[in-house]
């Protein structure tokens, strides 16, 4: 049966694991001296941008090949009438020029092979950077990755090599200098007039630049989530009131924009004003050199084309101001997400967990706002084999607590512990090959029914096959078009929703975990599907595998051992099943007396 989509890249989607990982790991997990991730991260591409910057060089000083061949013309070829030094000269700069243009070539594959690079050394670490603080980012979560690629693909730009090139205008000043100190004097000081007006224009476009980037941002964010709900948008008739939300970060974004691109094109006209006009004021001072028989004409023309090479870089990183600027403001922001989500280094492999959870004084609280506990000092012990039910009204805070569990949360205080290890610390990639989770909202992967259930590993199929009769969906997924290699859409969208409910609880008992956490499991699932949950979790609960079910219906409380009761956030009651329920049933007349007194 099919498998990955992406498969035949694993080799180079491992490289962000052996090297990014390898260089950054030991680095980063000590806080005392952790550097820029992204920046360590960069050097390994050093030899690339070392390369690049000598075939500037090159490129730099065939450029002089123009105004050399102009000089020699002028004073010596017409003064000498000599056809052979003409043609001799006319080789010798066609041979540059094809030089130049063939290190230019080498120069910009070499800076994509430098992008291709880093795509394969840090994508998958921001991948995984995002995917681990996905909660923080609401419906921007893409941005990120979007930021990368901005940044990356600025390396392969026209913007890149005027930055090349600018370090190396001094070599045409040095040589006009050469010509004569009046003329050098000229050029370097039109070279720091237009470095001004470079620094004037970040001045100017910066601030407006960034807003509508942030605004951009925050739009591309807002777009996701209305696409993710365009059924309850086209439902319930929101689509004018969207699109009134929806434009106010637009008109924000292209107001900015506007402004930026306003004074860009100004700055950069100013900046093309001046260039044209030095180029020709040199000629001028030139020609009054002439005149007082201080330079030759020939001089005086390659001063004029020296200077037009020497300013060119400064109006060209001008011109691709804003590229250069959204490739910054991008290194920053996958910078401080880097920073955010260090790379722990695994110093020792824990043993599969036996399935002993114990959750101790468990605390939290929603970032940004600390004054309100979700939960509060929650504490209890499940034994592997053990099934525990969490009950409770909404709002008590029962999905918050098995995100805890399953570890895609921190807790603000107090431990989730599996055999001891906290879980919050426990390496992801290592913790979720013991760990089984169907959540809430169930969403299924682009892909085929058997990458879904498989979790995208490359294992036995057979596996696949007993995960899938488990959670007995084996013989509805026969019946699907292509059986186990049917697509099932975006989201799963062709499926109906008990058909994902079922293959997500597949995906979640795939690989024997030793602990199994279900929130709401039994939610779009009717009798058939309820009774194949039932005998799912008591295969689990044979096996040794501890399992946790947040769940309201009877036929799912009744097979669990343990119930917890979650109220506000606070553990109201825990203990075995008909203890627990005993005391609901005692409760429940007391609290209908209380009512009818009221």
């Amino acid at each position: 049966m099919a498998r990955l989509s992406f498969a035949d890249d694993e080799a180079s989607g491992r490289s962000f694991f052996k090297e990014g990982r390898a260089i950054s790991a030991d680095r980063v997990s000590n806080p005392l001296k952790r550097p820029d991730e992204l920046r360590v991260l960069l050097r390994t591409c050093r030899g690339y941008f070392v390369t690049a910057a000598i075939f500037s060089l090159g490129i730099n000083l065939l450029y002089l090949a123009a105004p050399l061949y102009m000089l020699q013309v002028y004073d010596r070829v017409i003064a000498s009438s000599s056809q052979v030094t003409l043609l001799m000269l006319t080789l010798a700069l066609l041979l540059a020029f094809m030089a130049l243009a063939g290190l230019d070539a080498v120069r910009a594959r070499v800076l994509t092979r430098a992008s291709i690079r880093l795509d394969r050394l840090i994508a998958g670490r921001v991948m995984t950077a995002i995917i681990d603080r996905a909660s923080s980012f609401g419906g921007a979560r893409s941005q990120l990755l979007r930021d990368f690629d901005t940044f990356r693909q600025f390396i392969t730009g026209t913007g890149i090599h005027a930055v090349f090139d600018l370090p190396w205008a001094p070599i045409y000043i040095l040589v006009i200098f050469a010509l004569h100190p009046i003329l050098g004097a000229f050029a370097l000081g039109s070279a720091v007039v237009l470095v001004l007006m470079a620094l004037l224009n970040e001045i100017f476009v910066r601030p407006p630049l960034t807003e509508s980037n942030e605004a951009a941002s925050r739009n591309y964010g807002f777009t996701e989530m209305s696409l993710r709900n365009w059924e309850v948008v086209q439902a319930m008739g929101m689509m004018r009131g969207l699109l009134q939300r929806w434009g106010r970060d637009r008109n924000r974004m292209l107001e900015r924009q506007a402004t930026a691109s306003d004074v860009a094109a100004t700055m950069q006209s100013i900046i093309r004003f001046l260039r044209l006009s030095m180029q020709s004021l040199i000629l001028g001072l030139g020609a009054y050199l002439v005149i007082e028989r201080l330079v030759t004409v020939g001089a005086m023309f390659a001063a004029s084309i020296l200077l037009g090479r020497a300013l060119q870089p400064v109006e060209q990183v001008v011109g691709s101001w804003r590229s250069l600027v959204a490739a910054r403001t991008a290194y920053h922001r996958v910078r401080d997400l880097l920073a955010a989500t260090p790379v722990r280094d695994p110093n020792l492999e824990l043993p599969r967990p036996s399935g002993h959870l114990s959750v101790e004084n468990l605390s939290f609280a929603a970032p940004g706002n600390t004054s309100k506990l979700i939960l509060r000092g929650v504490s209890f012990r499940v034994e592997p084999g053990e099934v525990l039910g969490v009950i409770g009204p909404s709002g008590a805070g029962k999905s918050t607590l098995v995100r805890q569990i399953v570890g895609v949360m921190s807790p603000s205080a107090g431990a989730v512990r599996l055999d001891g290890a906290d879980v919050a610390v426990w390496p992801k990639d290592t913790l979720g090959q013991y760990l089984g989770y169907l959540p809430q909202d169930i969403e299924l992967f682009a892909d085929s029914v058997a990458a879904n259930i498989s979790r995208f590993q490359l294992g036995d199929d057979a596996e696949v096959i007993d995960a899938a009769r488990m959670a007995g969906v084996h013989e509805m997924i026969l019946r699907l078009p292509n059986g186990y290699d049917t697509q099932v859409g975006d989201g799963g969208a062709v499926l109906s929703g008990g058909y994902r409910q079922r293959i997500g609880l597949a995906r979640a008992v795939y690989g024997r975990p030793s602990i199994v956490v279900l929130d709401e499991p039994s939610s779009n699932l009717d009798a058939e599907g309820d009774a194949a949950l039932a005998d799912c979790i008591q295969t689990l609960k044979k096996r040794g595998t501890t399992v946790i079910i947040v769940s309201h219906r009877p036929t799912t409380i009744g097979i669990v051992d343990k119930i917890l009761v979650l109220k506000d956030g606070v553990a109201e009651m825990f203990g075995a099943r008909a203890e627990i329920m005993a005391r609901l049933t005692r409760a429940a007349p007391l609290q209908a007396v209380q009512v009818t007194a009221s």
